[in-house]
């Protein structure tokens, strides 16, 4: 192993020399090992590579969480090529958005059309091909993440990291040899992330493919799994479960539930803590770019409550306001981070352009930090709402509004208005045949919220706000109602 660690293309055959019979992979309840997921990554490389793939290509991949999935990004790392991550059901346009901005070799998945070069599965062709290992060689970028964006235009992020990791350095927390569980879809950025980490450190990795709230907490128990990352949607879906159901589960095994990707309520964060224990339950915030993290634990949260902690090693943050100026301590203003290696060390974008001031880049949040330098946030930029001149942030509506015991979940948008400039809007997705009424809610929401931050209008909703992250796209939801309220009246 060399100073810089293992090159990915031979990580899984480090893995296997040690311990061949380890498990990798647990999928449909299907064991797979590491000499197995080794075997079948280099049949499914020397396939890749039959259709011309090679070092530094890039490989737009669009499958769903499974063994073939893993089979495809480690044959990719074997032939030096960059994995460049899509949702298998992205609309056609979006695909195809993607696509031109990328100009990928091959297309491993459905291809949004014709002229796509496209390598669909066929495990009968796979058959063919060697398992034996191939030349060691390392991709000059170990992912490429795809993200729609707060704009909804496509942009890829072009991790800086060479196709290289230290088997021995576990990441945010997790040791080697863990058993891990993956409840989310790999082609956003954290869970990608997170759990191809484990397989870099030799854990074993409990895949779900799809969440159930129930399931979770089942496969936690029966596999003893030691580390997971959710999002709050996730966290709000298990909690629901209620007391009797959860009562049933002590897990202990569980080390570190670590939470990301979106704003977690803190009375929801706080019910985790104390049912958990303070020492289990951390949050990371952080950008798919690289250039800045924070990260906190429980105990420190509740001493600072509302905190996603202080920055970490490595990287440094700022608050600045609109001119580019340092806001005092405990004032919201943008927040910008800075990497140790400097602007543009840790990424590169394809279809777009950071924003920065100087050295200091901003991921679209808005937030402050105490006087400790624990930082706390507000929103993303582009969601604020400015009604009757008051700063309103969608999030922390949201947040009040899912507390209620008939809310499955909610999105808070900004609609225009003569008398105010903007009114809140809340777009609410009850809990099936709850009956929620916009009397009963808004009765709910005087307790938790000042007036001037109650919604003046809410709309009830069957169809799901959030994506399989937990994201919610804003953007998007005011748009369609925007084109509603534009849209010319019928004639008479």
């Amino acid at each position: 192993m060399s100073n810089d660690g293992v090159a990915l293309s031979s990580i899984l055959t480090h893995h296997a020399r040690r311990s061949p019979s380890r498990t990798a992979l647990i999928v449909d309840d299907v064991s797979v090992a590491y000499d197995e997921l080794d075997a079948r990554s280099n049949r499914r490389a020397r396939m890749l590579a039959a259709h011309g793939v090679g070092q530094g290509d890039f490989v737009t991949v669009a499958l769903p969480n499974g063994l073939e999935f893993y089979e495809t990004t480690f044959a990719l790392w074997k032939l030096g090529a960059v994995p460049n991550i899509v949702a298998a059901k992205l609309p056609r346009l979006e695909m195809e958005a993607i696509l031109d901005i990328v100009r990928p070799k091959l297309f491993v998945g459905t291809p949004p059309g014709p002229g796509v070069p496209a390598l669909a599965a066929d495990l009968g062709t796979l058959e063919r091909y060697s398992t034996d290992a191939l030349p060691e060689v390392v991709s000059p970028h170990w992912k490429a993440m795809t993200s729609g964006g707060s704009t909804g235009r496509p942009k890829v992020i072009v991790d800086a990291m060479p196709a290289r990791w230290n088997p021995q350095e576990g990441f945010l927390g997790q040791h080697p040899g863990d058993v891990i569980l993956n409840p989310g879809p790999l082609y956003h950025n954290a869970p990608f992330h997170c759990i191809h980490m484990g397989l870099f450190v030799g854990a074993t990795i409990v895949e779900m493919g799809r969440f159930d709230a129930l399931r979770a907490l089942e496969l936690i128990e029966a596999h003893k799994v030691n580390w997971v990352t959710l999002v709050p949607t996730m966290m709000h879906r298990i909690w629901r479960l209620g007391p009797d159901t959860l009562s049933r589960f002590t897990l202990p095994s569980l080390r570190m539930m670590l939470h990301m990707a979106a704003p977690c309520a803190p009375w929801l964060k706080e019910a985790w803590i104390d049912w958990l224990g303070s020492e289990r339950v951390w949050e990371y915030y952080g950008t798919t770019e690289g250039t800045g993290s924070t990260m906190i634990s429980g105990t420190d949260w509740l001493a600072h409550r509302g905190s996603v902690g202080r920055v970490r090693e490595g990287y440094e943050l700022k608050i600045l306001d609109e001119a580019g100026q340092e806001r005092p301590v405990g004032e919201v203003g943008e927040i910008y981070f800075r990497p140790r290696g400097g602007p543009g060390s840790t990424y590169h974008y394809l279809g777009s352009t950071p924003r920065r001031v100087g050295e200091w880049e901003a991921p679209g949040d808005l937030g402050c930090v105490d006087e400790d330098g624990y930082l706390y946030l507000s929103d993303r930029r582009n969601d604020l709402i400015i009604s009757g001149g008051a700063n309103i942030y969608p999030a922390e509506v949201e947040a009040a509004i899912d507390a209620h015991p008939a809310v499955r979940t909610s999105a808070v948008i900004g609609l225009p208005d003569e008398e105010w400039g903007a009114r809140i809007h809340a777009i609410v997705q009850p809990v099936e045949d709850a009956g929620l009424e916009d009397e009963e809610l808004l009765e709910f929401l005087a307790g938790r919220l000042a007036r001037f931050k109650l919604p003046k209008s809410i709309e009830f909703t069957r169809e799901s706000l959030r994506d399989e992250a937990g994201k919610v796209r804003r953007a998007a939801l005011r748009e369609a109602r925007l084109v509603k309220v534009t849209e010319p009246a019928a004639p008479s």
